[in-house]
């Protein structure tokens, strides 16, 4: 789709010349790339008509404004990265980038996801996206800190991970508010690869399914309410988190928790506050240094980059491409090509499963499924109405539906926001209706994350044994 929508900007000339000439790399490899992808290869390969993908290309490049905004639909796919790289392939076309009221949007499904990436939980970058294989300096900088050597070799991300459970080269595993015995592709097989390990520590505020294997349960604090802390908003803003409640019983905050462990590991990092944490990775990440808690709570939040207490933040992260000349690298193209899911659909598996979320509930039902909500509904299958018809099925009836993973039961659901041949469900009640016992763990070898939208299932009504079609409302998972 994008790169249909790339071709049209080009051969229309509503390209943006002045800002790819000034500011971007790679323009004449990519528009080559994309010139296969004419308007009617596009409704081919999409079932978009093409005269709909020509009026997206004109309004997008036309616009004073524009954003791109896109969440995990984009990116839980075994392609996910080339995904994004095509949509900001896009907003370099146009210029829509960088500066107010247009820009690349990735909206995040959780709160601080982006601070999680920002404070390092990324298997090959130190806080402040600072590269552990690449960036000898600031290597450099963490080691004096830290007192001790770091390696310069990236980690394991959590596909990797469980390949490495797989083969033997991963025997224990620390799991900070994790759900993975519910959450991750192909659950079935992840619950066996943690069943198997000869150590599991489990930190978490509830006793997840994933506590309930762990050796060890550590009972942690609520951090948005029970600590004190920072979050960071998609659109980098740093935040203060202030503590309103203490933890019940024995559970701790986090910090506390691991400078025990630390300590009891023989390494005394002594009893620091969440400000005092939060100081030392000001003092090693460059994006972060001017964000004192005092001026986080002076100006109500900061966005990085903040490089120093004189620096009110960022607004525009790619604003530097605008200026005269621009500061930093050019921004390049990424030319990429269309590859298809990894689940192929054929008439033995012949529907599209994609899955996501509804609004009244949250990610594995842990946090959410503890309230009741005038919004919420049992999990059910998604259907177009064509697929209804077609299949002779009634909103409630119950269904056996399988993929080559897996098979499970639920009740359908006609939805005319669906086309035909694309069924949708969620992940919120993995204990009526285990969603991920069908979906595929294949992931994406540039960001590890699995393809959860793609998987191919064949749905068949379900009988008893005199013949007749059983529509009773009782959901189960088949082992």
């Amino acid at each position: 789709m994008a790169n249909a929508v790339a071709r049209e900007i080009i051969h229309a000339g509503l390209l943006n010349t002045e800002f790819i000439n000034r500011a971007t790399s790679g323009f004449d490899q990519y528009a080559a790339s994309v010139e296969p992808f004419t308007l009617e290869e596009g409704e081919r390969l999409t079932s978009v008509p093409a005269d709909l993908i020509r009026k997206l290309a004109h309004g997008y490049a036309k616009a004073g404004r524009a954003q791109l905004c896109w969440t995990l639909g984009i990116t839980e796919h075994h392609n996910g990265t080339d995904n994004v790289f095509a949509l900001i392939n896009l907003a370099l076309l146009t210029g829509h980038v960088g500066r107010y009221g247009s820009g690349i949007v990735p909206l995040r499904g959780q709160n601080n996801v982006q601070g999680g990436g920002d404070m390092g939980a990324l298997p090959n970058k130190l806080p402040g996206f600072q590269d552990i294989e690449t960036d000898t300096r600031a290597r450099l900088r963490f080691e004096t800190r830290w007192g001790t050597q770091i390696p310069a070799k990236r980690g394991w991300h959590l596909s990797q991970m469980f390949d490495a459970m797989e083969r033997g080269e991963l025997r224990t595993l620390y799991v900070i508010g994790e759900n993975p015995a519910q959450s991750e592709a192909n659950v079935s097989h992840a619950v066996k690869l943690l069943e198997g390990l000869d150590h599991l520590v489990v930190q978490d505020i509830f006793l997840t399914k994933t506590a309930e294997l762990a050796t060890v349960v550590l009972p942690a604090a609520a951090n948005w309410v029970e600590a004190e802390g920072t979050v960071t908003s998609s659109e980098r803003r740093v935040q203060r988190v202030r503590k309103a409640l203490d933890p019940p019983g024995n559970a701790r905050n986090d910090i506390q928790i691991l400078c025990d462990i630390a300590r009891n590991l023989g390494h005394d990092w002594g009893n620091p506050s969440a400000e005092e944490v939060w100081d030392e990775l000001r003092s090693l990440s460059p994006i972060h240094a001017g964000m004192s808690y005092k001026r986080l709570e002076e100006l109500g939040g900061i966005q990085w980059p903040c490089v120093d207490e004189n620096d009110p933040g960022s607004m525009f992260l790619h604003g530097r491409l605008w200026k005269d000349p621009i500061e930093g690298p050019l921004a390049p193209f990424t030319p990429v090509e269309f590859v298809p899911a990894i689940d192929t659909l054929t008439d033995e598996f012949p529907i599209r499963l994609t899955t996501g979320r509804r609004l009244d509930s949250f990610n594995t039902g842990v946090q959410s499924g503890g309230f009741a909500s005038p919004l919420r509904r049992p999990e059910s299958l998604n259907m177009a109405p064509d697929d209804m018809a077609q299949y002779g099925l009634a909103d409630g009836e119950i269904v056996s539906v399988s993929s080559r993973r897996g098979t499970i039961k639920a009740p359908v659901l006609s939805d005319p926001t669906l086309r035909r041949g694309l069924a949708f469900m969620t992940f919120h009640f993995p204990d009526e209706v285990d969603t991920n016992a069908l979906t595929i763990d294949a992931w994406d070898p540039k960001s590890g994350t699995a393809e959860f939208k793609a998987t191919a299932i064949r749905i068949e009504k379900i009988v008893d044994s005199a013949g007749t079609k059983r529509s009773s409302s009782k959901m189960e998972v088949l082992t």
